[in-house]
């Protein structure tokens, strides 16, 4: 934890969030593959609200964390609001993000969401 700490600029909630998008993304599409954006991406969109929902978190404050997530360059936003982990993340943390880490990192994130205050 203490190195996804740093790595995440000491921000406990950023891989917590990057793990939920990755999440949401992973479910593959059924069908040709084309999403509504018009493109081929066969990674489910999520956005802000479906990803509050998910970790519980207030809206406000999954979208500030989303606007850092961007701006480092690991998720991607489409003009509609869809998130999609970007290919700098899965270069990055690819690893990590196709591996049972991330399971075991949501959980202790979880763990640590849960015992922080609000």
């Amino acid at each position: 934890m203490r190195r996804w700490f740093e790595e995440f600029d000491r921000d406990i909630l950023l891989p917590i969030l990057l793990g939920e998008i990755a999440l949401h993304n992973i479910t593959l599409r059924s069908g040709n593959g084309s999403n509504a954006d018009g493109d081929d991406c066969d990674l489910k969109p999520c956005n802000a609200y479906s990803i509050s929902a998910a970790t519980g978190l207030p809206r406000e404050t999954v979208r500030r964390k989303i606007v850092r997530l961007v701006e480092l360059g690991w998720v991607s936003r489409r003009s509609n609001g869809h998130l999609y982990v970007s290919s700098v993340a899965v270069k990055h943390f690819g690893q990590l993000l196709s591996s049972r880490e991330l399971a075991d990192l949501l959980d202790t994130a979880e763990r640590a969401r849960r015992i922080l205050p609000d």
